[in-house]
């Protein structure tokens, strides 16, 4: 197998170009070698594994790896089969530093034999995001259309969209192509706001990228075979088919996906109403979650996407195929739970509208949905008018006398009057600068109870990222990359030191995978056999390991993690250890006593809780242990 890894560097501003080799074992993939250049260089990296192209499923993962313009350090984002198609560069990795003067669409082509054909040409941003579907969705459709005629295979498209200029949140996003045209199967590179990145720092609104190279690739499936024989008695396919069932299938849920399984089983830990159900009973919230979820929300994804079997992959041949559609709309937990109860939706055409226009404008789905609920319970509480954000109408934001359908659809259009606030120029909403400046500016000048209501992880000095959609401590735990499973997010009590050195552990476990270019949704085999698939190919199974803890604890020396600064926060973790031992009846002395801390002093025992999370986490992550 290859023995270097190869980058492209292109130079936005000049358009110089050139190609430099790494060697395996120095840098193992688009994890390692795209920190090094992002923190030595400050270039946008985007690159696949060593793995893509092989016959190992998942494989074909892209990686972008940037300064992120929201949380404010270094920061990984990735999409799903995106690297197949970039295999055929014939490179591992392009690196992309100036600025070119002019947004611009960058064209990488390679035939076989012939070195990478670099092309940046202008376009009117405003004008193509204004045509056909709009946003996002036009401009990949545009530059397909531009380019789409020099490859004699079908390329793939990355494009931002108006969010990528006017917020610090801004996604890239893209779609397979078949038969040189767009399917409707999105996929996207969300969180870390590496689209905003991309556009305002790089100049770049779409990369179109393909070739015809055919690269020393892994495909010999009989000693795949052996290897998964020898360590759980089966094939690599019948270990794929039972590690992915959640996203395909669920015989005992009678659904699938992250939105049916993670809907169908979360009962009493679903959020709602910008958080505010981590106040009530737990009676009151598993009555909301069967009325309004399972009997509406759930059951028309049910009946129309699961019974309809409206399901696709991500542009890479996969038994999972994980993406949910509805016609043009692709349903995933966390948007549809952002952009759904946390904003007080929970009709699925109601959603559609508020995940569209989102979609439309590129942001980060889940750190929209987030902002959003927050700015209507802003507006629910009268802490803001509607004046204040450039909108029209109050929100209907509580669960008592709440029609699902007619509600559902008044909080999604006023969803879309804020995003389109944002989007306008001089709009009071002014997200240039991050959400976590903008509530600061309202609580100075309005109510601090704005920013307390705010839930987000804080970094450096405006740096900040809304959490994963799972009431669990670990998704505000202070670690270096906040917004991805870089943490410990499953639900039993752990005392926070402990749960901050489990943090470190997933860091370093969820690394093992992104630097081979694997999906997560393989971690069922990926996260044990990886190292043993690095020792067979390439012959550096120990330094492979030893290399991913060495990145993991650089990737968390530049941790500049912020105590809380919302009041909500300390509430979700509170609300969170007394759901443990109310609902769970969890009787853990430790939880116990951290339950009596919160109620006796609330502050000091946050601060305690939160250090220590903090030094389980720094403990586990040393270079030299």
């Amino acid at each position: 197998m290859e023995n270097t890894l190869k980058v492209l560097f292109i130079d936005a501003g000049t358009g110089y170009y050139r190609m430099k080799r790494f060697q395996t074992g120095d840098f193992f993939g688009p994890i390692d070698l795209g920190f090094h250049l992002a923190a030595n260089h400050d270039t946008f990296n985007i690159g696949t594994g060593l793995l893509a192209g092989s016959i190992l499923p998942g494989s074909n993962r892209l990686f972008f790896v940037a300064y992120s313009p929201c949380w404010h350090n270094i920061f990984v984002s990735s999409m799903g089969g995106a690297g197949l198609v970039f295999d055929n560069l014939g490179v591992n990795m392009i690196a992309i530093a100036g600025r070119a003067g002019t947004p611009s669409i960058l064209c990488l082509n390679r035939d076989s034999g012939e070195e990478v054909e670099v092309d940046l040409s202008p376009v009117n941003t405003e004008a193509v995001w204004a045509q056909g579907r709009g946003g996002t969705f036009s401009m990949m459709e545009h530059a397909l259309a531009r380019c789409g005629g020099r490859y004699k295979n079908d390329p793939r498209v990355l494009a931002v969209g108006p969010s990528a200029a006017l917020s610090d949140f801004g996604a890239i996003a893209s779609v397979p192509c078949r038969g040189g045209k767009l399917t409707s199967v999105d996929t996207w590179a969300g969180r870390g706001g590496l689209g905003s990145r991309l556009l305002q720092q790089h100049g770049i609104a779409a990369v179109v990228y393909g070739g015809t190279v055919v690269d020393e690739d892994f495909r010999d499936r009989k000693v795949a075979d052996t290897w998964f024989q020898a360590r759980y008695k089966t094939t690599l396919a019948a270990k794929d088919l039972a590690a992915t069932a959640k996203y395909r299938f669920k015989d005992d849920l009678k659904t699938g996906g992250t939105f049916g399984v993670n809907f169908a089983t979360l009962k009493g830990r679903m959020m709602s109403f910008n958080y505010k159900s981590i106040y009530w009973d737990e009676a009151e919230r598993v009555d909301l979650h069967q009325k309004f979820v399972v009997g509406h929300y759930l059951k028309q994804f049910n009946e129309e996407t699961i019974a309809g079997k409206q399901a696709a992959t991500c542009g890479e041949p996969c038994v999972a195929v994980c993406k949910k559609m509805h016609g043009e709309f692709k349903k995933d937990y966390e948007p549809y739970q952002t952009m759904g109860p946390l904003c007080g939706i929970f009709d699925q055409r109601a959603a559609e509208k508020l995940n569209e226009r989102a979609a439309v404008y590129g942001f980060d789905a889940i750190s929209a949905g987030c902002v959003l609920s927050w700015l209507m319970e802003c507006l629910a509480e009268g802490w803001l008018a509607p004046a204040d954000l450039g909108v029209s109408c109050m929100p209907c934001f509580s669960q008592k006398g709440f029609s699902v359908e007619a509600d559902s659809m008044h909080n999604a259009e006023l969803g879309v009057q804020l995003l389109n606030s944002i989007m306008r120029p001089g709009s009071p909403l002014d997200l240039r600068q991050g959400a976590r400046k903008l509530a600061r500016g309202f609580a100075r000048n309005k109510d601090r109870r704005i920013l307390d209501a705010f839930v987000f992880n804080a970094n450096a000095r405006s740096g900040w990222m809304t959490p994963n959609q799972y009431w669990v401590p670990g998704a505000l735990a202070p670690m270096a990359m906040m917004g991805k499973y870089y943490f410990f997010y499953e639900g039993e009590f752990l005392p926070p030191r402990e749960l901050g050195a489990r943090c470190a552990e997933r860091m370093k476990r969820e690394i093992l995978c992104d630097n081979l270019g694997m999906c997560r949704f393989h971690r069922g085999w990926a996260e044990e056999m990886i190292p043993d698939i690095v020792g067979e190919l390439f012959g550096k199974k120990e330094e492979y390991v030893q290399r991913v803890a060495m990145t993991a604890a650089r990737i968390h020396s530049r941790n500049a993690a912020v105590f809380w600064e919302s009041g909500r926060n300390i509430d979700f973790v509170a609300c969170a250890l007394k759901r443990l031992r109310d609902a769970e009846g969890n009787k853990d002395p430790l939880l116990l006593k951290w339950i009596d801390l919160f109620a006796g002093d609330r502050r000091e025992a946050a601060l305690t809780y939160w250090y220590e999370m903090r030094r389980g986490a720094d403990e586990s992550l040393r270079e030299f242990a």
